[in-house]
């Protein structure tokens, strides 16, 4: 376990599960939800803690996809059928530095080969992240990434967007104007069941609050991080609220030729992520 700690935060990191942060403290209390069982992130990985999505995040068809010349035929890992979430979010990386790891990947039914980069760096009330995926093939890749943090609950949240992907199950789905419980620039707690997607963010952060604890928090996009993902699943009760670099589907809109895809990255290129968390008393 990697330990990271300022007067206000503390952070546990564990390389051998995807260099997910394991734990988020902020004025000493839990913030992400945290199994007692480090091995539990291994067993059930999608559900704990806040792991890196890479080559791609959220869903992806589980189905031979060609492009480029290659065919795309990543395996279903989910229940509902879907290649979810990217290929490192459990494998073991490496520790290059205080704070930096790096995990390569690639080959088979993903036909280009990757390296990912996470660097981890906290001063004060505030955590950056910064992600790195580099192309390490002699092609262009396609390419994306995200940070999936769960929350405890009860938690509040605002995402500074106007238009949204009402539902992260359809990959046919196109961006339409936030309004009802989709509407999010106001905190409010999610509706049970929510699964979507927003974009067309405001310069402003995306607003977190857990009243029982008395914190609060802004998340902070980089400039590649132009869609936020948020679930509420009745189980497990929590909360994810998540920075991407596309849309659901990223690979298929990149085969149809639609806005919201996975980047397209030449040999030797990187696709960087930004993410800045600050923490405050509430």
């Amino acid at each position: 376990m990697l330990r990271l700690a300022s007067d206000e935060v503390e952070l546990e990191v564990l390389p051998d599960a995807g260099a997910r942060i394991h734990r988020f403290c902020a004025f000493g209390h839990d913030l992400l939800r945290t199994p007692r069982d480090q091995a539990t992130h291994q067993a059930d990985p999608f559900f704990w803690g806040a792991y890196v999505m890479a080559p791609w995040a959220n869903r992806i068809a589980a189905a031979p996809t060609p492009l480029g010349g290659f065919v795309v035929d990543v395996p279903a890992n989910f229940p509902d059928g879907s290649a979810i979430h990217g290929e490192v979010l459990a494998r073991p990386w490496e520790v290059v530095a205080p704070g930096r790891l790096r995990v390569a990947g690639g080959g088979g039914g993903w036909p280009w080969r990757y390296e990912v980069d996470e660097e981890l760096a906290l001063a004060g009330d505030t955590l950056r992240i910064r992600l790195r995926l580099t192309n390490r093939s002699e092609v262009p890749m396609p390419a994306g990434l995200g940070i999936h943090p769960w929350f405890r609950r009860p938690l509040l949240v605002a995402v500074p967007a106007a238009s949204t992907y009402a539902s992260n199950l359809e990959p046919l789905a196109r961006p339409v104007a936030v309004a009802g419980p989709l509407d999010r620039r106001e905190p409010g707690q999610l509706p049970e069941g929510t699964d979507a997607t927003w974009t067309d963010l405001a310069p402003g952060p995306v607003r977190l609050a857990w009243p029982e604890l008395g914190v609060r928090a802004e998340l902070r996009p980089g400039r590649t991080g132009t869609h936020v993902v948020a679930a509420a699943p009745s189980v497990p009760e929590a909360t994810a609220v998540e920075v991407q670099t596309h849309a659901p589907d990223g690979l298929g809109r990149l085969v149809r030729g639609e806005p919201g895809a996975l980047a397209l990255l030449d040999p030797g290129d990187a696709l960087v992520l930004d993410v800045t968390v600050r923490v405050a008393r509430d």
